[in-house]
C-alpha cells in the first residue's frame, strides 16, 4: 500500500491539540474524519509531533498508507472536505514504504512570537502573544544562549512528561524582532513536553528585568521544575517545520 506524507497547516485555536481524543475535536481527529470521507476507509495518521491546545503549525509532516489514490488526489479532496475546518492541506508527496514522519524526522523547529507593547493586538489576538510592557530583546537573546546544547532540561520539563529522558540537544535558540513583533526560534531533534513555553516563559523574565541572563542557567543548572519562570500562554507558538534528511523534491517546508 502507497506510503504518503502530507505537509499540514493549521490555526491551533479551536482544537484541542494535534492528537486525537475521544469526545474532543482535535487536528488528527478532522484529518482522519476527512481521509474517511475520502477513501472510505479508517486511516491513521502519524504526524512529525504533537501540538498542543491552541498551538499553531505552519508546516507540520503526516505520514500514512492508504490505497488507489495519488498525491494530488488527496491534497485536492482533503482540501475539499477540510474547507471548513482551520486546516489546509499544502502538499502530498508519495514516500518509500516504511517511511514514517514521526521516526524518520532528524530535527523539528518551533518559533513563539510576542507583540510587546501597550496596546493589545486588534488583529493578531490569539497569534501573538500581547505583554504590554516593552521588552529587552538583546538580554533575553543573550541569556537563550546559556539553553543551547546537551543539557538536563529537567526544569523545563512538564510533570506529565512522557519521555525517557530529560537530556535533550538544543541546537538553536535565538530572540530577534521582525517588524513589531519579537520572536523566539527554537530547532532540536525532539523536545519534552511544554519545554518551549517554559523556556520562553522564563526568557521573559529576563526581558522584562526581572532576571538577569545569568538566572537562566542557574535555572537550567537547579534541574529542578520550581526554578522555571511561569510557563506562557500558547497562542504565540507555531511548529514551523519537520526536517528530513532524505526527501523527494519536499519544497521549502522541510528544510533545515
Amino acid at each position: 500500500m502507497p506510503t504518503f506524507l502530507s505537509i499540514f497547516e493549521y490555526d491551533g485555536s479551536p482544537y484541542r491539540g494535534w492528537q486525537s481524543q475521544p469526545g474532543l475535536k482535535t487536528v488528527q481527529g478532522e484529518i482522519e474524519a476527512a481521509l474517511k470521507t475520502l477513501t472510505n476507509h479508517n486511516i491513521i495518521v502519524q504526524a512529525c509531533g504533537r501540538t498542543d491546545a491552541g498551538v499553531h503549525a505552519l508546516a507540520m509532516p503526516a505520514s500514512f498508507e492508504a490505497d488507489n489514490i495519488d498525491a494530488n488526489r488527496l491534497r485536492e479532496g482533503l482540501n475539499g472536505i477540510l474547507a471548513r475546518q482551520l486546516i489546509s492541506c499544502i502538499d502530498v508527496y508519495e514516500m518509500p514504504s516504511g517511511f514514517n514522519a514521526r521516526f524518520d524526522c532528524k530535527g523539528r523547529a518551533y518559533e513563539y512570537r510576542i507583540l510587546a507593547r501597550r496596546a493589545h493586538p486588534a488583529l493578531g489576538r490569539g497569534y501573538v502573544h500581547s505583554v504590554r510592557v516593552p521588552l529587552d530583546v538583546d538580554a533575553m537573546n543573550f541569556a537563550a544562549q546559556y539553553l543551547v546544547g546537551r543539557h538536563d532540561f529537567t526544569t523545563f520539563r512538564s510533570s506529565d512528561c512522557q519521555a525517557d529522558s530529560p537530556v535533550k540537544t538544543l541546537d538553536v535558540f535565538r530572540v530577534s524582532r521582525r517588524g513589531e513583533e519579537i520572536v523566539i526560534e527554537a530547532k532540536a531533534r525532539s523536545f519534552l513536553h511544554h519545554q518551549v513555553r517554559l523556556m520562553v516563559g522564563s526568557l521573559v523574565q529576563v526581558g522584562k528585568g526581572h532576571w538577569e541572563p545569568v538566572d537562566l542557567k542557574h535555572a537550567l543548572e537547579a534541574v529542578d521544575p520550581v526554578a522555571s519562570g511561569p510557563m506562557i500562554a500558547s497562542d504565540g507558538l507555531y511548529f514551523v517545520r519537520g526536517i528530513y534528511s532524505e526527501l523527494p523534491e519536499p519544497g521549502p517546508y522541510l528544510r533545515s
